[in-house]
């Protein structure tokens, strides 16, 4: 039977110190050079063939406020975006993303006990699940930070995943080390962060809080012809591919909080 995370579970105060589980993580882990996004995506997809899943995501945790929020940074599809990542981030974001930044337990949900998956998830002594996932999919997300506090889920999907409690620490090593890569990477302008204006940071930071062009436009007084071209503008600068990846690259790159 599927359950939410309860963050209740928890002992309350002192809040856990993050750290990581896996030490530093040897190049040796995951010889893959990582110097662009698309470079990631590589790394990604050779984790996942590595485990036989049939797609990935990489989910950052957004900014602490209200309710905490999963924002996509590529999946793969990439340079697009897969039509489940959006319903993905929102359907586990109500318990993952709390989570992430207390827990490094990779969690799991399947829906077909029959699978290779589910029983795949179920023989690991080092995870937790059924947790509320998808219907109709199995996944496990492993959730992944680094120094500079910014928080993640690699996230792998298919009915055939094969993992092993001889294999699932050093595939979570391997995340550690990509989402670590993904962190560290520049604007491909090659140097510097791109010049951003202030309203332009503004207009990304209220979406990066859940606000809609509507909203943001009415919070900073502006048409919302206005705002949805300030928008526009960010993700061209930080080449993204539309505005949550555009946010995704900021929160990384310390431009908003």
């Amino acid at each position: 039977m599927s359950t939410r995370w309860n963050s209740s579970r928890q002992s309350p105060a002192p809040r856990p110190e993050r750290s990581n589980p896996f030490g530093a993580v040897s190049p040796a882990i995951d010889p893959h050079h990582t110097v662009t996004l698309a470079d990631a995506v590589r790394r990604c997809r050779w984790i996942a063939v590595d485990i036989n899943a049939a797609s990935f995501t990489l989910l950052l945790v957004g900014p602490p406020g209200e309710k905490r929020r999963l924002l996509p940074s590529f999946d793969s599809d990439y340079p697009a975006q897969s039509a489940m990542t959006r319903p993905l981030a929102a359907q586990i974001g109500e318990w993952a993303a709390d989570r992430a930044v207390v827990s490094t337990i990779p969690c799991w949900w399947s829906s077909a006990t029959e699978s290779r998956s589910h029983a795949s998830f179920a023989g690991l002594a080092w995870s937790e699940g059924p947790v509320v996932g998808p219907a109709g999919t199995a996944g496990i997300a492993f959730p992944v930070y680094a120094d500079r506090g910014q928080a993640g889920l690699v996230v792998f999907l298919g009915a055939d995943i094969a993992l092993g409690n001889d294999t699932v620490v050093d595939t979570h090593a391997r995340c550690f080390a990509l989402f670590a890569a993904v962190t560290r990477l520049k604007p491909a302008d090659g140097g510097g962060t791109p010049t951003i204006s202030k309203r332009e940071l503004e207009c990304l930071s209220l979406t990066a809080n859940g606000l809609t062009s509507e909203e943001i436009a009415a919070e900073l007084g502006l048409s919302v012809h206005t705002a949805n071209q300030y928008l526009t503008n960010t993700a061209q600068k930080l080449d993204a591919v539309n505005r949550m990846h555009a946010v995704a690259k900021a929160l990384r790159l310390g431009l908003i909080d």
